[in-house]
């Protein structure tokens, strides 16, 4: 009864888990952020302004309507037309003083015109709104709001007119202050608390398989070589020794040597040969890595046993990575098992296909389907290849035109919190073609794992980088876990 209800809490956990961090995938997205961000934020001042309300009897609650309209204005669409704040403010208060001018100017034409109180006719309409989209036009203000204020502001008692519009500018205000405060500190800085991307993925574990390691274990250097923290593991999978579960690890600090160990801390049999010639290999392979890409490099020698997913995910583990950074090996056309075992894993997997032995990366292409978790960590892979001197494309494929604005704007959400220049394209074409005609123009292509694809999808048309396998470029696939 004991083992079940451990059982039971375990998968608890994991569930937990997984649903933490598919609340932070879908975070990564800028259209969460800022719907989340209105969700808070809007309430949250429209109460302010409500207590503000209680405390002061001047402050009117008509106000209320158009504040609460323009707010959800900016931060919905911080980057947008109407996210100014000058235009926000400027916008409700010219509303408010052009209904102040068309309630005097009914007074004074048309003396007792007015029926009551809360009822406005329709000349002062007319006229409020006349003037609200002259000026507003005159001097570019935000118009949806200088309309709501300036018929708004017909409604108010007359002696209060002049007391609504400096309310109105007060409370605009005081919105604009938040929203800054808002975008300069958290929109302007998300990728440094949400992207994941930005701050793991600097320790990389390279499990020396396939024709190609030493091209695979560059990479996976350039990339840790990016954060100041960064580390390479190189992972040697040797079959068939009972003691090639030892591990020699040197340490770049001090340069000094653990000879491999059994399990229980002995020293390994001298006689030992494949497992020390496999060190040594690792070993040269290590000082060339760290004298090309300046990083900390580490090695490890395991036995690979029956299930090379399970050695590399516990090597993994053990050597404190975040990053699997593994060379592509196909069986039949489809990704080789473990690999695709990788794929499901608890740990961040890139797998890279090499097509020239490349060991440099300056003209990088990014093809997307849309802002996500995934799309965020191509993206920063790309930049921290190409560093500084090199070029980082992010391009999407639509259908027709009729997508191409949506598309543009999708990628420009994408490619915003991140500091250096990046190219954005939209092509219309399929993803196959687009990569066969502009492949050749890069050194390396990002592709996504489609893990968030069904079963079923996936059966009928294939992941991407299994449909296209003739690329001049390298290729790099990437899952999150």
């Amino acid at each position: 009864m004991r083992d079940r209800a451990r059982a039971a809490l375990r998968r608890l956990r994991r569930l937990e888990r997984r649903e933490v961090r598919d609340l932070r995938a879908w975070l990564e997205t800028t259209s969460a952020v800022v719907h989340v961000s209105a969700l808070l934020f809007v309430p949250l001042l429209v109460a302010l302004v409500t207590y503000l309300s209680m405390q002061l009897e001047e402050l009117s609650f008509l106000l209320f309507p158009p504040l609460a309209a323009g707010s959800y204005t900016l931060f919905t669409d911080p980057k947008g037309k109407y996210a100014s704040p000058v235009r926000f403010v400027g916008g409700l208060t010219v509303g408010a003083v052009c209904g102040l001018i068309a309630a005097t100017a009914s007074d004074l034409l048309l003396p007792g015109a007015s029926t009551g109180a809360l009822e406005a006719i329709p000349f002062e309409a007319a006229l409020a709104t006349l003037l609200a989209g002259a000026v507003t036009w005159l001097f570019s203000v935000e118009e949806p709001s200088a309309y709501s204020a300036a018929l708004l502001g017909l409604l108010v008692p007359r002696g209060q007119r002049v007391t609504f519009v400096v309310t109105v500018l007060g409370a605009s205000l005081l919105v604009a202050g938040v929203f800054l405060l808002w975008r300069r500190n958290v929109y302007e800085r998300r990728a440094q608390f949400l992207y994941h991307s930005l701050h793991g993925d600097d320790h990389v574990l390279v499990p020396l398989r396939g024709r190609r390691p030493d091209a695979t274990a560059m990479l996976a250097a350039r990339l840790a070589a990016a954060h100041d923290a960064g580390k390479v593991v190189l992972l040697d999978l040797v079959d068939g020794s009972e003691r090639a579960t030892a591990e020699r690890t040197r340490l770049a600090a001090d340069g000094a040597v653990r000879l491999p160990t059994d399990v229980e801390g002995e020293p390994a049999a001298e006689g030992d040969d494949e497992v020390a010639a496999a060190v040594d290999a690792i070993e040269k392979r290590a000082r060339d890595i760290e004298t090309k890409a300046g990083v900390p490099c580490q090695v490890v020698v395991a036995d690979a046993g029956g299930d090379v997913s399970a050695t590399i995910r516990e090597a993994a583990r053990r050597t404190n990575c975040d990053l699997v950074a593994a060379p592509y090996e196909a069986r039949h056309g489809k990704l080789a098992g473990w690999i695709r075992d990788l794929f499901r894993a608890d740990v961040d997997v890139l797998v890279h296909r090499s097509a020239g032995d490349r060991r440099g990366w300056r003209r990088i292409l990014v093809p997307v389907r849309s802002t996500s978790d995934v799309a965020h960590s191509m993206v920063d892979f790309a930049q921290r290849l190409a560093g500084q001197s090199g070029r980082v494309s992010v391009a999407t494929c639509v259908r027709s035109d009729a997508s191409r604005r949506r598309a543009e704007e999708m990628l420009a959400d994408l490619v915003d919190p991140f500091d250096a220049p990046i190219e954005t394209r939209v092509a219309r074409a399929s993803i196959e073609s687009f990569l066969t005609d502009e492949a050749d123009r890069y050194d390396l292509v990002f592709m996504g794992a489609s893990r968030d694809r069904s079963a079923a999808s996936r059966l009928i048309a294939p992941p991407t980088f299994e449909r296209i396998r003739d690329l001049d470029a390298d290729v790099a696939v990437v899952d999150r876990r």
